[in-house]
């Protein structure tokens, strides 16, 4: 790679589904956050290739009941970013739920409290249009069989222009049954260009399918259909679902995701241009690129979501996701720097996944090590805080309290059919009551867990190598929690310090 040229993919950790708009000379992206809170994350670039978090668009997730214990797979999918009317705007589909709409004047919000468009069971990513050509406003969306019992089509509405409501009962305006060799049509992105409605949607599964592209004279359709990306000789899997942006000077660019397991859904950058016949032309001829000349855009300095945190006043930063909507005191502002949690009770102690106290952030998807220091303050048996990776199946490496007082550290796992976890190294003493964590992610994401206990062996390896897991749509996640046994009371805090990743 050259100064000239990027490589793929450009953000390489769990920005699932991502959708992209232009204002000005600003890119913004956004992505599926699904269970974990605030949601809707907001990124901010200037090149397309290096990108920044700002903030979050959902502060919290609604129903808010529904979301006061994780989980993990539900919640938002695949959003859709839109600007118009000197608003941002971002579509989401709840499957459980129906499709929400929120919009807010600058990207930093503030942004409105989520609005229930379209209610029901199984629908899911939803995509909006205003055609400045005649004022009328649109809005496609996919299904999830598992909610709907339908999927491989695509329901097209008009739309009241303020985005508040719909204006018909819908149209199947893509059916993907009718299409020979077509199965699991989702995720679309609706646009205007060139005297055509655009529907640019993946079908073909998340590990295993293309991008397809629909044209159509009239919104409702009929449209017709080719396959603009897939995997052909490359290494890059299943490569769909994205949004496509043009740069000031007119070049045309698509950004999309490709699977990869426990890392979940990374993002490429492909080159777009338009064939002689008028269809897009993706990639390398269809094929996604490994390297290819950087965006005709002015030279940015290198930049990446943040993930070091020194947590200064107490405050974590825009990483950070619960996973499940916050409550009131499981993180407390002080004068210094770290993180301090409260030891939650909980009746779920032995199941990181079933904790909505867990604070999260994507695991990297190239090999790391990832460190923090920690110290437990608390006298409450059996409290504990810890250092996780977690997915369908977890580990964890921290401290715990004993019932005669003294602090151990202790290496804990659960497989993805476990119920409960097990040790999985011997408890050790860690005489000051402090620990400094680590874990070494290694190709595969295979991860090494030791700790420094502070007694003047410094680093020591603890327990077998486990390799991390997604849940079914989420990436595996990096975590931070302390937690106590269920019972009355405060049980006490866990201070966590200095959190690193580091190449490797």
């Amino acid at each position: 790679m050259t100064s000239e040229t990027y490589r793929n993919p450009i953000l390489d950790a769990d920005w699932s589904d991502p959708d992209v708009v232009r204002v000005g000379d600003d890119f913004y992206l956004t992505a599926s956050s699904f269970g974990r809170a605030p949601g809707l994350p907001l990124l901010h670039s200037r090149d397309l290739v290096n990108w920044t978090l700002v903030g979050h668009a959902l502060e919290r997730l609604e129903p808010a009941a529904e979301f006061d214990r994780p989980r993990h797979d539900c919640g938002v999918w695949a959003p859709s970013l839109r600007y118009h009317d000197e608003r941002f705007w971002i579509f989401w589909g709840d499957p459980d739920q129906g499709i929400f709409q929120v919009n807010a004047p600058q990207i930093r919000g503030p942004w409105t409290r989520p609005h229930l468009l379209k209610a029901g069971k199984g629908l899911i990513d939803p995509c909006p249009l205003w055609d400045e050509e005649t004022g009328e406003a649109y809005l496609v969306h996919a299904w999830a069989k598992s909610r709907s019992g339908v999927k491989n089509r695509l329901t097209g509405h008009r739309m009241r222009p303020d985005g508040t409501d719909l204006l018909d009962e819908g149209k199947v305006i893509v059916d993907g049954d009718r299409i020979p060799g077509w199965f699991t049509l989702e995720g679309p992105k609706l646009y205007r260009h060139g005297g055509w409605f655009w529907i640019l949607a993946p079908a073909g599964g998340v590990e295993t399918g293309w991008q397809g592209a629909f044209r159509s004279r009239g919104f409702f359709g009929p449209y017709e259909e080719r396959i603009v990306l897939e995997q052909k000789d490359t290494d890059v899997n299943g490569p769909h679902q994205g949004g496509w942006v043009r740069t000031p000077s007119g070049e045309d660019w698509f950004l999309h995701f490709q699977q990869r397991g426990a890392y979940g859904r990374v993002v490429h950058l492909q080159p777009m241009s338009w064939g002689p016949d008028d269809w897009p032309v993706l990639g390398d001829d269809g094929a996604p690129v490994a390297e290819h000349r950087r965006p005709g855009l002015p030279p940015q300095p290198p930049a990446a979501p943040a993930t070091d945190d020194d947590f200064p006043g107490g405050r974590y930063g825009r990483q950070w996701q619960w996973t499940a909507n916050p409550r009131d005191g499981w993180a407390t502002q002080h004068s210094g720097d770290g993180l301090r949690l409260t030891c939650v009770r909980s009746a779920d102690a032995h199941d990181l996944r079933k904790l909505p106290h867990v604070l999260t952030q994507r695991l990297p998807g190239t090999p790391c090590a990832v460190e923090v220091e920690l110290r437990l303050d608390s006298d409450e048996p059996g409290a504990r805080a810890g250092l996780a990776v977690l997915g369908d199946a977890f580990g964890w490496i921290g401290l715990q309290r004993g019932t005669d007082g003294t602090v151990h550290l202790v290496h804990r796992f659960a497989e993805a059919v476990a119920e409960t976890e097990r040790d999985a190294a011997h408890p050790r003493l860690a005489p000051t009551g402090r620990a400094r964590l680590r874990i070494e992610i290694g190709a595969g994401a295979r991860c090494r867990f030791s700790a420094d206990v502070g007694d003047g062996d410094g680093f020591r390896p603890s327990g077998p190598v486990f390799t991390a897991t997604p849940w079914r749509w989420v990436g595996a996640l990096l975590g931070l929690f302390a937690l106590a046994p269920d019972g009355q009371g405060h049980a006490g805090t866990a201070a966590l310090t200095r959190f690193r990743i580091s190449a490797s």
